[in-house]
């Protein structure tokens, strides 16, 4: 339950201000506070008819002074026997109760008329109108507030005879008034804490606090209660066509959402999430824009900004919806995840009361979803530990992920408006995890700074301010050269298979579809095929390796795999899955019941891909036979034969202006039997540092490189000498 800060309750307790005609002025004691009419009958029908006057002086007179004087009981403070001033000042309420209860006492007129008008727009009725009016002049009034903070322990049933005996109202009218089925309680304007002993002055927790004091001022419009947690929001930027990844479960939901509107359809949530940056927000607002419904977002920080609990943002939503229930309208519900309580983590601890307020939390959530008014758009950033309760009760669940390469690309173009060239913009959409929402905001930061700038330095800063987010994010930073590009002399026919790979690409292209295993010593040219292939395909490649879908939680691993197929998938891509065997082992020598896990998880992602996998190992007898056989081919790589060694050779030379190799060299590179492809790309990175002025040199290079592999025998360089 949430209650009022130190703040709101200092405002609570300041000296009453004057209201004119409404004012007992006639005290005639030097130092009181003059104090309103129907508060004053309000405060002695609390200490006399329900006899709190014994326990509210029972710590002495003096605690409560000022709140005597202002009873006009003053005069009785002289005496010094504590006693007899106790029992001389409970004879005196006595019979000034007796004197209020002959005067009528209204409560204002300006806190009437401006309660009536919430009224008329929430549907309360008289009961809860008096109701409301009480709990609004206990906040305003410091002498109403200082009695009712003496009231220690009182549970529901009691509070329902103060209020019936304050208020001069039916207790079963009272008991209605205050049920979570009432109009009062669905507007979110009150809250009863039913659980909890609090005083009387915090068993009510007011949602307009700061609205109060205005409300005995001046006549406020309905809308001014909530204006501090409910707000219409500013138009949204983007277009359908920036949704375009997720251009069918978006239909489905406009679509739905234009005939729930139509009709008025109470209980209505979507939940859409995904990383932040991707869009979410800004797809509310497109929808209501699309709907010509008006858009209310439930805040997140109050005026002077600071964040509002979880409890108090989904009350305004429940007042939202009583307020705005007859427009055409939505709700927009930002960091939902503050209201919806994790399955897991610290809430599976708990125990006694704190795990009955958690059920009892829950149940009150399950009815907020069941029983809104306007359709709401529950935002949040993840939906990892969502008791699935929460689930079933959302009409439609969108995931709105990091767009694909082809869709970042755009973005980037567009948000870097001619700043950036297309190489740049091509390697900054490489990033899986760069959100649009990131290269806005950095293409804004620089676009400020870069008229004095040279356009190489515009790139660097756009790339150094890109690498920082994604690093503060916890995400790899964005390399400088393209890890998928294909080295200038690559040849699928300089591969040792024992399959033609140039037919094998023709087939697939045929069919659109096909799961492969590569196979072999490290370096043999499997990934680089894989990338190979998606170029000849004219599709994407993504390449996942054991380190991108291995997590550290339960379940977790299973999700990574799942998605990358969902992203394959998406985006029409090649699927490539590097060191399958960390994931892939033989059940049956399992030791864990995740590595099953991940086994039943890959066969079944496997079955369902429509497109081109390929899983590449270098420990293939460690696979389970059932993944094997899933695969359509799997395919060798082995080491290099002599002929292809000699052409890759010739061929890096002739890219470096080299002279072509000898016979000496073919002859020193064909007694290297384990070489690959990989070793001529690690030794063509070595010449970067330390250059290679002929072919000796190359064929020096990949002596060592051979020489470092394990079961390598020593070979002479004598002819180097």
């Amino acid at each position: 339950m949430d209650f009022l800060n130190k703040k709101e309750v200092n405002m609570a307790k300041r000296k009453t201000l004057e209201i004119g005609a409404w004012m007992d002025g006639d005290l005639g004691v030097q130092g009181a506070q003059p104090m309103l009419p129907i508060v004053k009958t309000w405060v002695f029908r609390i200490l006399i008819e329900l006899r709190h006057a014994q326990t509210l002086l029972a710590r002495g007179t003096f605690r409560h002074e000022d709140l005597l004087r202002q009873l006009g009981l003053g005069p009785l403070l002289t005496e010094q026997d504590e006693n007899k001033c106790t029992k001389s000042v409970i004879k005196a309420m006595r019979e000034s109760h007796s004197q209020a209860e002959q005067t009528p006492a209204p409560v204002p007129p300006i806190l009437v008329g401006n309660v009536k008008r919430i009224a008329d727009l929430v549907g309360l009725n008289d009961v809860e109108c008096r109701i409301l009016e009480f709990v609004l002049l206990m906040r305003y009034d410091a002498a109403l507030n200082e009695v009712c903070e003496t009231v220690h322990n009182i549970r529901l049933p009691q509070l329902i005879k103060w209020l019936s005996t304050v208020l001069r109202l039916p207790p079963q009218a009272i008991s209605l008034a205050l049920h979570s089925k009432s109009a009062l309680a669905r507007s979110g304007l009150i809250t009863i804490d039913n659980i909890h002993t609090h005083s009387l002055s915090e068993k009510f927790d007011l949602l307009c606090a700061k609205v109060v004091e205005p409300l005995f001022e001046s006549d406020i419009e309905p809308v001014d209660w909530i204006k501090d947690r409910v707000h219409a929001t500013t138009p949204g930027h983007l277009k359908w066509a920036d949704y375009e990844h997720v251009k069918t479960p978006v239909g489905l939901l406009r679509a739905y959402l234009h005939q729930v509107v139509a009709q008025a359809r109470k209980g209505v949530n979507i939940l859409v999430y995904g990383p932040p940056g991707t869009g979410k927000t800004q797809l509310a607002k497109l929808l209501a824009s699309d709907l010509g419904c008006e858009l209310f977002e439930i805040a997140t920080e109050d005026e002077d900004g600071d964040p509002i609990k979880g409890s108090r943002r989904v009350k305004a939503h429940c007042a939202a919806g009583s307020f705005f229930g007859q427009r055409r309208a939505l709700i927009l519900f930002d960091e939902s995840e503050d209201v919806f309580p994790s399955t897991s983590g610290w809430l599976s601890f708990l125990g006694g009361d704190e795990q009955q307020q958690s059920q009892r939390h829950k149940g009150w959530m399950n009815r907020v979803l069941e029983n809104n008014a306007l359709p709401t758009v529950w935002v949040s950033n993840s939906v990892s530990g969502l008791d699935a309760a929460y689930v079933r009760r959302f009409d439609m669940v969108l995931e709105l992920p990091v767009p694909p390469k082809s869709h970042r690309e755009r973005i980037v173009a567009q948000a870097s408006a001619g700043m950036l060239p297309a190489q740049s913009i091509q390697r900054l959409a490489e990033s899986e995890h760069l959100s649009p929402a990131v290269v806005s905001r950095v293409c804004q930061v620089v676009q400020t700074i870069a008229e004095p700038m040279q356009p190489h330095r515009v790139t660097e800063a756009v790339e150094l301010l890109v690498n920082n987010t994604l690093q503060a994010q916890g995400h790899p930073r964005i390399a400088k050269q393209d890890p998928h590009r294909l080295p200038e002399v690559y040849d699928p026919t300089l591969v040792n298979t024992e399959v033609d790979l140039t037919a094998l690409a023709t087939q697939l292209a045929e069919a659109k579809s096909g799961r492969l295993c590569f196979y072999g010593p490290p370096g043999t040219g499997k990934t680089a095929y894989g990338r190979w292939l998606a170029q000849q395909l004219g599709v994407p490649l993504h390449v996942k390796r054991a380190s991108d879908l291995l997590g550290m939680y339960v379940g977790e691993n299973e999700k990574n795999i799942a998605r990358a197929f969902e992203q394959a998938q998406e985006e029409q891509a090649v699927l490539l899955i590097d060191e399958v065997d960390s994931f892939l082992q033989d059940r049956q020598g399992a030791q864990r019941s995740w590595e099953v896990s991940l086994v039943n998880e890959m066969l079944t992602q496997m079955e369902g891909f429509g497109g081109v996998f390929i899983a590449s190992t270098n420990l293939m007898t460690q696979l389970d036979p059932a993944v094997l056989r899933r695969f359509d081919m799997k395919v060798h790589f082995g080491y290099l034969r002599p002929q292809q060694a000699a052409q890759l050779l010739l061929r890096h030379c002739q890219q470096l202006g080299l002279p072509e190799p000898g016979p000496v060299e073919l002859t020193a590179l064909g007694s290297l039997s384990n070489l690959t492809p990989g070793d001529f790309a690690a030794v063509h990175r070595q010449s970067r540092l330390r250059p290679l002025r002929s072919a000796s040199d190359w064929v020096k290079a990949l002596q060592a490189e051979s020489a470092l592999k394990p079961g390598a025998q020593s070979t002479g360089m004598g002819f180097l000498r």
